[in-house]
């Protein structure tokens, strides 16, 4: 099957990808890995990319779009795919449709309030980079790291300020796309605030291997 994930930042989709891509024996594409791959193999689309992204600006639409077609027509993403953060606007969207058919967008459904406690939450080990979470992981030793002993921090992503400004993009530039699978019929809400476990199982009962 051809999966589409959506939702907030924090929302848990590369992480339920991650064992979906593993349990459907599909891959799991987010558009960071198409760029990363397509400048490494030095292709013309990714030396295009590269130099994009040294020159300090926003790779294309069509530049993105034709980096996925790439991608899709690949060997093992013949029995279906999992695209994480593609497409992320209406234009992206109907791009899309007319490379591939997609079966079902997954909508991570979590409040802001959820995602802001997730993300605030998180620490970084300075010196390993192992990460812990407050509430739902939190180090022994209050901000120190379990396994070096150095300082923890909290990344500048996940200041309180810099989550409520990645949410407002989100709900202004994505969010449309729920309504846009929505109105195809194509759209499946997955609650996204329990364990990745309990998630999981929700997602198989919902989308059953043939």
């Amino acid at each position: 099957m051809n999966f589409i994930f959506l939702g907030p930042p924090g929302a848990g989709k590369g992480t339920l990808a991650a064992q979906v891509a593993v349990s459907y024996k599909i891959p799991h594409i987010s558009t960071g890995e198409i760029f990363r791959a397509a400048i490494k193999a030095q292709t013309p689309l990714g030396k295009k990319v590269q130099a994009i992204i040294d020159a300090g600006g926003l790779v294309s639409d069509d530049v993105t779009i034709e980096l996925v077609k790439d991608r899709l027509s690949k060997e093992d993403a013949k029995n279906g795919f999992i695209l994480d953060g593609f497409p992320r606007t209406i234009p992206q969207a109907e791009a899309l449709a007319t490379i591939v058919k997609v079966d079902a967008a997954v909508n991570f459904d979590i409040a802001d309030e959820a995602v802001v406690e997730r993300l605030s939450g998180r620490r970084v080990c300075k010196g390993c980079g192992q990460n812990y979470h407050l509430a739902f992981m939190p180090p022994k030793t209050e901000g120190k790291c379990d396994k070096c002993g150095a300082d923890l921090y909290t990344r500048d992503d996940d200041k309180i300020e810099s989550i409520k400004h990645r949410l407002e993009v989100y709900r202004a530039q994505t969010a449309p796309l729920i309504d846009f699978y929505r109105e195809k019929g194509a759209l499946v809400d997955v609650d996204a605030r329990p364990s990745t476990d309990k998630i999981l199982a929700e997602f198989e009962a919902k989308f059953p291997q043939k």
